[in-house]
């Protein structure tokens, strides 16, 4: 008996009190997270001003 033969062949739940999410709400769940817009900018701008200190020094 494998892992999962006594559920393989359950019909899928359906929920009756949640409606079910639409295509575009769904793809929206999985969306990269947007608190981090920007972030790469400011790894630019840090490393610009770096890589400038450094140069300084030389």
């Amino acid at each position: 008996m494998g892992n999962y033969d006594d559920i393989i062949n359950l019909p899928h739940h359906v929920s009756k009190k949640h409606p079910r999410l639409s295509m575009e709400k769904r793809a929206a769940q999985f969306a990269p997270f947007a608190a981090l817009t920007g972030y790469g900018d400011e790894i630019t701008k840090t490393a610009e001003i770096t890589e400038s200190k450094l140069e300084l020094r030389r």
